[in-house]
């Protein structure tokens, strides 16, 4: 598997987990009982199904080495393998964070993503 995944967050909800010291997830990941990630492959068919459209977003890379077991890939969308953390994600593992802006089309511009 590849070694960075992949968040998007809304920045208010990713600020409010920087002041909190860890991010515990989106209304979604409290839902479905884990935080919910992509790969680099599978990132930006997330960001055009799950948030087209939206503005103010982060795109959060992740180390997924530093997660330990409670990151699982687990069958999803299509039959892929996502990640799924079964714990709350601590910023120790985040490699960076970067603003993911929408384009003149209305859709959102991605940073280069490392699949490795």
């Amino acid at each position: 598997m590849s070694r960075f995944i992949y968040k998007i967050v809304p920045q208010a909800l990713w600020r409010e987990a920087e002041l909190a010291g860890r991010f515990d997830g989106a209304p979604i990941d409290f839902a479905d009982g884990y935080i919910h990630f992509s790969t680099a492959t599978q990132v930006q068919e997330t960001a055009a199904r799950y948030f087209a459209g939206q503005n103010d977003l982060l795109l959060a890379a992740i180390d997924g080495t530093k997660l330990g077991e409670a990151l699982k890939y687990e069958v999803s969308r299509g039959g892929a393998l996502f990640p799924h953390l079964y714990a709350p994600l601590e910023f120790d593992a985040v490699a960076w964070v970067r603003s993911l802006p929408l384009g003149p089309d209305s859709s959102h511009v991605f940073p280069e993503l490392e699949a490795e």
